[in-house]
């Protein structure tokens, strides 16, 4: 047989048949392939008539379904990443802002309500009182700060305002060295006082804002920076809860790669408008200041909106946020008696509660937002808000609060009919 020879061993005649063979089996095939194409488009025709598809339409039906299959892989995918991002992200929120916690500490010495001046002898206690207490009356005139005397060696100096408070007691201490106590003299001292007070700000202020790592502020400034020292917010001294936001903000932005000056001037002055005279509030009054001595935009845009009345318009902006909330809000930061709070909340429910056509009034947030519900029958739209505006106007005049209120007033209309009975 052929199939078994060598191809130098096959004749001609062989081969020829060879080919023959071929070429026959190769039209057996040809054949073969052309009744399966047959069988093919057959089949085809029948399952395109029982599921009532085209080709197209099925290889699109199939297509869309696989494509459906890996938009849900996908999808499960992406959510498992977002998960384990955010569950990463809190914990690692939560370090950075344990850490910042622990570099708030800090060592500024600040007084209260009260100063106390040591009296070297119940004689010079005497003097200080002066025949029939004109002394006192006239120091207590020119300083217009209380003299507390008992039977210890000290005399307590007491009022809400630091910076008188803080004029006494430097004008006590002189008049106690000099020992010439008499009206005149006391009004002299207290008045040399006062004029040197400048100075003492001044030096103040220096000391919190290099503490800060502030440098080279306008004066003026850094005079109102002094005044920190001497003022406080719920118990809380606005020189200490300074320092102390301004290292937590500059450890958050060190963190996530912030300005780390822009979080460095917006936490420092974040509150300057607190010790400015001037109508409008702390934030208000603190943004003007900034402008005038033409600091920073992103300065003064931290300052307009670290109490949020204003969307954040940087990440810095957040920080300082962030930094004053921690400070204010840490256990033993601020405290009040729960007396004055209440009278406090009263007060303004009271006086929001005083204006006609208003059914009840509801003080929230240490009495920063007050809900008030009027009677619609006496108050429309428009007189809704005008009696917003009053409530405000008077809450500003006569009101105790922190901060900024918020008075939101609802008239709400109700339509209500019964069925008769079966």
């Amino acid at each position: 047989m052929v199939k078994n020879k060598k191809i130098e061993d096959v004749s001609a005649s062989e081969l020829k048949a060879l080919v023959k063979e071929l070429r026959e089996d190769r039209k057996v095939f040809e054949k073969r392939q052309q009744k399966l194409e047959e069988r093919e488009k057959e089949l085809i025709k029948l399952l395109e008539k029982a599921s009532n598809l085209t080709a197209k339409e099925a290889k699109k039906l199939l297509l869309s379904e696989l494509e459906k299959e890996l938009k849900e892989e996908k999808a499960k995918k992406i959510r498992a990443y977002e998960e384990r991002v955010k569950q990463e992200s809190s914990e690692r929120a939560r370090q950075i802002l344990v850490e910042a916690m622990r570099h708030g500490a800090t060592e500024y010495v600040a007084e209260y309500t009260l100063s106390s001046v040591k009296v070297p002898s119940e004689d010079v206690k005497g003097r200080i009182i002066g025949k029939e207490g004109r002394n006192i009356r006239a120091f207590e005139k020119a300083t217009k700060v209380e003299l507390e005397l008992d039977e210890t060696n000290e005399i307590k100096l007491s009022s809400f305002d630091s910076i008188r408070r803080e004029i006494a007691k430097r004008a006590l201490e002189k008049l106690i060295k000099d020992a010439r106590i008499q009206p005149s003299r006391i009004e002299e001292v207290v008045e040399q006082t006062e004029k040197n007070m400048d100075e003492v700000l001044l030096e103040e202020g220096k000391k919190i804002a290099e503490e800060c790592g502030v440098y080279n502020l306008p004066t003026e400034i850094i005079s109102l920076i002094g005044r920190y020292k001497f003022r406080t917010s719920y118990g809380q001294n606005l020189g200490i809860h300074t320092i102390e936001e301004t290292k937590m903000g500059l450890s958050i932005a060190k963190e996530i790669g912030a300005d780390v000056d822009i979080v460095r001037l917006g936490c420092l002055l974040h509150d300057i408008g607190k010790v400015v005279e001037g109508e409008g509030t702390h934030i208000d009054l603190g943004v003007r200041v900034l402008k005038k001595h033409g600091l920073p935009k992103e300065v003064v845009n931290a300052v307009a909106e670290h109490h949020e009345d204003k969307p954040f318009s940087s990440v810095e902006s957040v920080i300082v946020w962030t930094a004053d909330a921690i400070s204010g809000s840490r256990p033993g930061a601020r405290y009040e008696p729960h007396e004055e709070y209440v009278d406090r909340m009263e007060k303004i429910e009271e006086i929001a509660q005083g204006f006609k056509g208003v059914d009840t009034a509801y003080a929230f947030q240490a009495g920063r937002d007050v809900r008030v519900i009027v009677n619609p029958q006496e108050i429309d739209d428009d007189g809704l808000t005008v009696l917003v505006h009053d409530i405000a106007q008077k809450l500003e005049k006569e009101a105790e609060y922190a901060g900024q209120v918020k008075v939101t007033a609802i008239r709400e209309i109700r339509a209500t009919d019964t069925t008769a009975a079966k």
